[in-house]
């Protein structure tokens, strides 16, 4: 009897096929379940919206079809090779603690902003929140509508994806090969991945502080990077003998 095993998830190990598994599950969820988001992407914490459970289960969320496929297609081809380095345990640490870290970065840059405005990191009393709709309203007579438009940006804007923890994992395959050549789709030509990766983590700092009002959460990446080069400078990770 002839039997075909093949599948794209075959060959994996099963740490990355799990999170490859989990992240498309839980994108069609969103596409099924209008709220989802909501409920389980990330807000900033002094926000009645936030829940403890999202802090991990943001990282399984994602906000279209590219933002996705970017990141699992990055998990795919990164993944397998430092899974098979690290070791499952290590792996799947390394991976959810560099997601944390996207978030601690996150965090901290978000309440520098409410900072900025109120003059303190805990602001929800200058805001109304229709918990049901889940929306936000000014209630400040002091509030300009810019301040109030930045304030409900941070208070009203769920955090979501794995791209923090995907610039982890970046940080770690530059570190481990960083002679490896790269084949990008907008590049002709192939290029080290010690060079490729820095340029990635200087053109997210750049994006980070010039465009602080973007709905892309560029600290979070540069948190998951940073993060994961502690991890590695912490764990005492080595360059494989054969590299």
């Amino acid at each position: 009897m002839y039997n075909n095993t093949s599948s794209p998830f075959t060959g994996l190990p099963p740490v990355v096929k799990n999170l490859l598994i989990i992240n498309i599950i839980c994108f069609l969820g969103t596409m099924i379940f209008d709220q989802a988001t909501r409920f389980f992407g990330v807000y900033y914490p002094d926000s009645p919206f936030f829940k403890i459970w999202q802090i991990i289960t943001y990282m399984f969320m994602h906000g279209g079809f590219a933002h996705i496929f970017f990141n699992m297609f990055a998990l795919f081809m990164f993944g397998p090779i430092l899974e098979q380095v690290l070791g499952a345990k290590r792996f799947i640490n390394y991976y959810l603690i560099t997601g944390l870290g996207a978030l601690v970065l996150q965090f901290g840059v978000q309440a520098l902003e409410v900072y900025q405005i109120t003059g303190t990191i805990s602001a929800s009393q200058w805001l109304r929140f229709d918990m049901l709709e889940g929306m936000v309203y000014g209630n400040h007579p002091s509030l300009t509508q810019e301040d109030f438009n930045k304030l409900v940006s941070v208070y009203n804007t769920p955090m979501v994806g794995a791209s923090g923890a995907i610039y982890g994992l970046l940080i770690a395959f530059g570190f481990l090969f960083p002679n490896t050549p790269l084949m990008l789709i907008f590049l002709p030509v192939p290029i080290k991945a010690k060079y490729f990766i820095p340029v990635m983590i200087l053109i997210e700092l750049f994006l980070g502080v010039s465009r602080t009002g973007s709905s892309i959460a560029h600290f979070a990446h540069l948190g998951g990077a940073l993060f994961g080069f502690l991890l590695i400078k912490l764990w005492g990770i080595k360059r494989p003998n054969y590299w």
